[in-house]
């Protein structure tokens, strides 16, 4: 461990949002994968969001395991809470209601367990991660997502983190929203290509004046042995004093789509890949995809050793 490594854990004498040089803030991991393996059934249309009706007991679980893991932020089950995604289970009525659910489920999960440690509250893209060319257009993506970030901060989330971002004017859209709704709230991270270009092939560079009010940028959902590439990626691209952040996924994709887990997939593996990402830059790590709370774990024991 580095002698300046440590970990932030609470938003009163330490804001993570404003991360102070050598302070990490630990995010949690998987939602959605860490239910699967729990036995919750989070098949299409409703995915994750299926367990803020069937198994809310189960999704408080998820997230208490994560802050005895040690994470100073857990996420929200809202990825799937937009007004679109619930439609296509004929649902997209509760949008509101579920996500004030999923956020009540988080905050207290983490009352009972460190009450110091933040809710992130999940925004993703309104369509596929990975299919760039469904994403609306813009105008649809600002009102979309001004209805779920509006959703999310009437419930009283602490951060709006907008995740898995992979188009530009859609990455646009949610930060121009969460800017009007819960400015100095809210950060962003990005799914880039091996080449480190937003999956509709836009340089990062190119939306970063879009950026500048966040108070965090970050990378997720990509394979963990690449992600400290794009942090350095990051790092030339955005103001010096920006804090980064970085959760990867334990796998990749084959040429066929397929899924496919790498060793990183092992706690004590991935936790040396966050290792990677802190040296490269970011001060908020945590895990994507197929990680676990004793992947948290993991990365909490090295830095505490």
């Amino acid at each position: 461990m580095r002698p300046s490594t440590r970990f932030l854990h609470t938003c009163s004498t330490h804001p993570p949002l404003n991360a102070l040089t050598g302070d990490i803030l630990l995010l949690d991991g998987a939602t959605g994968s860490e239910l699967e393996r729990r036995g919750v059934d989070i098949g299409l249309p409703l995915w994750s969001a299926k367990a803020i009706i069937d198994a809310p007991d189960v999704l408080k679980d998820v997230h208490t395991a994560y802050l005895d893991a040690g994470a100073g932020a857990i996420t929200t089950n809202t990825f799937r809470t937009h007004e679109r995604s619930l439609a296509k289970a004929n649902m997209g009525h509760r949008a509101a209601d579920l996500t004030c659910q999923a956020v009540d489920i988080a905050q207290r999960a983490r009352d009972e367990i460190n009450a110091e440690a933040l809710v992130f509250g999940s925004v993703a893209p309104l369509e596929d991660c990975y299919s760039p060319s469904l994403a609306p257009d813009e105008a649809t993506c600002h009102r979309e997502h001004i209805q779920l970030i509006s959703n999310l901060v009437d419930a009283g989330v602490d951060c709006v983190l907008i995740e898995t971002m992979c188009t530009a004017h859609e990455a646009r859209a949610a930060a121009a929203a969460a800017q009007h709704l819960a400015p100095g709230k809210w950060g962003i991270c990005f799914c880039l290509s091996p080449s480190g270009t937003l999956l509709d092939r836009t340089p990062l560079s190119s939306i970063a004046d879009a950026l500048i009010d966040a108070q965090f940028v970050g990378v997720n959902c990509v394979g963990a042995s690449v992600l400290a590439d794009h942090v350095r990626l990051l790092r030339r691209v955005l103001s010096p004093n920006m804090p980064i952040a970085a959760y990867g996924n334990v796998g990749i994709a084959d040429e066929h789509g397929a899924w496919v887990c790498t060793d990183d997939v092992e706690p004590e593996r991935f936790a040396a890949r966050a290792q990677e990402w802190i040296d490269a830059g970011a001060t908020l790590v945590g895990g994507c995809c197929g990680t676990t709370p004793e992947t948290i774990a993991a990365i909490s024991r090295l830095h505490r050793a």
